[in-house]
């Protein structure tokens, strides 16, 4: 077995199943009257550990070597992949990200039992015995299905097949470990519960030792959701950031309940409530982060970019059901020792907006997770095969989108308990102004400077269920932009309250207030930056209802105008590198009457797959909105090419919003410079910081206005190029489509459905 580097990994996976297996059974058993052993334990993790990062680094060394005996490294790398997408190729297939989701987990076991020591002793047997229950699966699942170290029985290669080139992206390099590290993360705070469960030790302990680790998920849960919807507009060709496509559902999903979490948690630190509730959102974030995977990886849901179809799929559902069935055990179990020490006493008071706000946030889990399975539940019960599209999700979740959004802002106007009628008026009087200001210059500006309160919406029904969703939905960029006031103007007021105390009881100068005040109360007042973010974030998603699309073939010298824009088709080229043809399609922009300079929407030939070319947009960047043009025939010929022309309003309020709101979350998280917060989280969380602030950077980098080309890949099958007369593209003048509704508390639609298969 350790003969050769493919023999000396697969050995490497069962000495991690031997040694997790060893450390869960210890770990139970210092649990059960033999506390020597939780050293034991202990040391049994790190080396588990250790193992997995061999593994790991054994598997990388296999990619930069081109060591093509192992099926993998053959199937995702060439010789010609540069070091940077060698490493990214790691995780670029299922196999490999498998190995890459169990050193995450182990690496955050290795951290959380550093950062246990002396803490928590009760709970430590318990918490290592979960955690390495979870390395337990994931090592048997790739020695018996998903073994990334297998060989090809036809032998090596001389070269590889190469990564595919929609994963040839820098968003790509960053955005599945950020992911990544979010669901994995996920796994410390599931850890804790069981422990707590398990021990009966059910106080506000085990709830202040899983908060930071939660709000750690939840920041990369964030940043790997926005990661990709970076990449999905820049390479999928979809018109918009985000297509309610399967795996991006599945990515969102552990994102809402983790976000119901971080509030109620406050409700049972400061009035001892919602404890059953509490633990079952941490159980079902984690479970959700393993139905996301079985639903990427099981070949159930078809999907964009999903992985392609195996037999792992019965694996995870057994894994989900252990969890399901444990969970639920020991939460019925406990259920005497989780009643709530307090109860509500007033539907105006804090508990009861949060209490709203997590219901609202779960009911939106429910219908995305639903709506995402229902084409195999219609199949599997009705037997009929049904499709949900972006429309459906947009026409049905804005409603309680909004009620979420409102209770966002209005949570922090209300007092624990109850709200006097004072504290009511006063804590409203300058939010509900700002609002009734801002819908006022909306209804009397909004339509001449392009955004229009009202928006007319085609219904998706007959009838008047049909009228009367659309009627609705044409509210929904108004009612938007009056919320997002209200909690903007919210989250201005409890900062000036805050400076404004601080000033009476010292002598303190504004901006010092305003610093002592984010750091004596970071995790309240990071919260409110955060708030901010998804203020403009949803500002973002009803720039979508504003947008307009547009099909239209064009002869060079013909021109096309669309909003404040006109293109002028200059004609086709072509360039020729070692891997592909590049056929570009030149346009000239004008805004307002101003040149701004050229795009280039390009359509890429591969020689490795010429039957799958890909697209390449072509964006000009404004702070009011994206100019975003795909090519998508055109005849050598005649010359004639086709452009499928999207105007996406305010999108640029979507990376804006995302970096505020990652810059607020980092604020909440930030370590505190005491000395007891140099241990091993507080390195976790200085380095996720650090990651985290990396991101926000680019984020921002991601707004200066320009004219450029970005790479697109969609597989669109025929190729690009046809003999005289074969144009396949609409005639000049085709439609123009304004006037879509929002996703509004979500992600965005797109113009048409998702057209590219799956890939690995």
């Amino acid at each position: 077995m350790w003969q050769s580097l493919p023999e000396f990994g697969t050995g490497v996976l069962y000495a991690i199943l031997v040694t997790a297996a060893y450390t869960f059974a210890v770990g139970l058993a210092s649990a059960r009257g033999r506390p020597r052993l939780l050293q034991a334990a202990r040391l049994g993790a790190y080396g588990t550990i250790a193992l997995v990062g061999l593994a790991v680094l054994v598997l990388a060394y296999a990619f930069v070597s081109h060591d093509f005996r192992i099926a993998y490294v053959a199937q995702y790398s060439d010789r010609s992949m540069t070091t940077p997408y060698l490493i990214a190729a790691l995780w670029g297939g299922q196999d490999g990200s498998l190995l890459w989701w169990m050193f995450l987990t182990a690496l955050f076991s290795g951290g959380c039992v550093v950062w246990l020591q002396r803490r928590y002793l009760e709970l430590q047997p318990y918490v290592i015995a979960t955690l390495m229950s979870v390395l337990i699966f994931f090592a048997a699942l790739m020695i018996f299905a998903v073994n990334p170290f297998r060989t090809s029985v036809a032998g090596a290669p001389i070269d590889g097949n190469g990564l595919n080139y929609q994963l040839r992206n820098f968003y790509m390099i960053i955005h599945p470990p950020s992911l990544y590290i979010g669901f994995t993360s996920a796994a410390v705070p599931f850890a804790f519960a069981i422990a707590a469960l398990a021990t009966g030790r059910l106080d506000s302990e085990w709830i202040v030792a899983t908060r930071k680790w939660m709000l750690f998920s939840w920041l990369f849960l964030s940043i790997g959701n926005v990661l990709g919807m970076l990449w999905a507009y820049e390479e999928l060709g979809w018109g918009g950031p985000w297509a309610w496509d399967p795996v991006e559902n599945a990515a969102f999903l552990p994102w809402l309940t983790a976000s119901a979490y971080v509030h109620s948690t406050m409700i049972q630190e400061r009035r001892g409530m919602l404890k059953v509730w509490n633990v079952s959102l941490i159980c079902g974030t984690f479970f959700l982060t393993i139905f996301g995977t079985w639903l990427t990886r099981s070949g159930l849901i078809a999907s964009v970019h999903s992985f392609a179809q195996s037999g792992i799929g019965i694996w995870f559902v057994g894994f989900m059901a252990v969890i399901l069935a444990t969970c639920t055990a020991l939460i019925v179990y406990r259920l005497p020792r989780l009643r709530s020490d307090g109860q509500f006493e007033s539907l105006l008071s804090r508990e009861a907006a949060f209490l709203l706000n997590n219901w609202g946030l779960f009911s939106i889990m429910i219908f995305i997770a639903v709506a995402t399975v229902w084409p195999r539940i219609s199949e599997w019960l009705l037997d009929q095969k049904s499709t949900l599209g972006p429309t459906f999700y947009n026409m049905w979740l804005p409603p309680v989108a909004l009620v979420v959004f409102l209770m966002m802002g209005v949570a922090p106007l209300l007092g624990w308990r109850k709200t006097s009628p004072e504290l009511f008026r006063k804590s409203f009087r300058w939010p509900v102004l700002a609002t009734a200001v801002t819908v006022a210059l909306h209804l009397s500006l909004g339509k001449k400077v392009g955004f229009a309160p009202f928006v007319a919406v085609d219904p998706i029904y007959p009838g008047q269920l049909g009228a009367a969703l659309a009627k609705l939905a044409s509210t929904y960029p108004f009612i938007t932009v009056a919320i997002a006031a209200f909690n903007v103007t919210v989250v201005i007021q409890e900062f000036a309250r805050g400076i404004a105390a601080r000033q009476k009881r010292g002598d303190e100068s504004p901006f010092a207030s305003f610093y002592n005040l984010i750091a004596r109360s970071r995790r309240r007042y990071g919260g409110y930056i955060v708030h901010v973010g998804i203020a403009v974030m949803f500002v973002g998603f009803a720039g979508r209802a504003w947008g307009v699309d547009k099909e239209i073939s064009l002869r060079p010298g013909e021109a096309v105008e669309i909003e404040e824009y006109r293109l002028v088709y200059a004609g086709p080229r072509m360039e020729v590198d070692s891997e592909k043809r590049m056929v570009f399609a030149d346009l000239d922009v004008e805004r307002h009457g101003t040149p701004v300079g050229r795009i280039s929407p390009a359509k890429y030939i591969y020689k490795a797959t010429p039957e799958a070319p890909s697209t390449e947009v072509a964006r000009h960047m404004t702070l009011k909105n994206d100019l975003y043009v795909i090519i998508g025939m055109a005849n050598p010929q005649t010359k004639v090419a086709s452009f499928q022309l999207h105007v996406n309003n305010l999108i640029s309020f979507m990376w804006f919003g995302a970096g505020i709101l990652v810059f607020g979350a980092l604020i909440a998280m930030w370590p505190d410079i005491v000395l007891e917060e140099a241990g091993a989280f507080g390195y976790v969380r200085a380095g996720g910081s650090v990651v985290a602030s990396v991101v926000f950077a680019f984020l921002l980098a991601g707004g200066p206005s320009q004219a450029y080309g970005r790479p697109i890949q969609e597989r669109l099958g025929p190729p690009i190029l046809h003999a005289p007369g074969d144009v396949d593209a609409p005639a000049s003048g085709a439609s123009v489509h304004p006037g879509r509704a929002p996703a509004i508390g979500a992600m965005l639609p797109t113009a048409a459905e998702p057209r590219q298969p799956a890939f690995e």
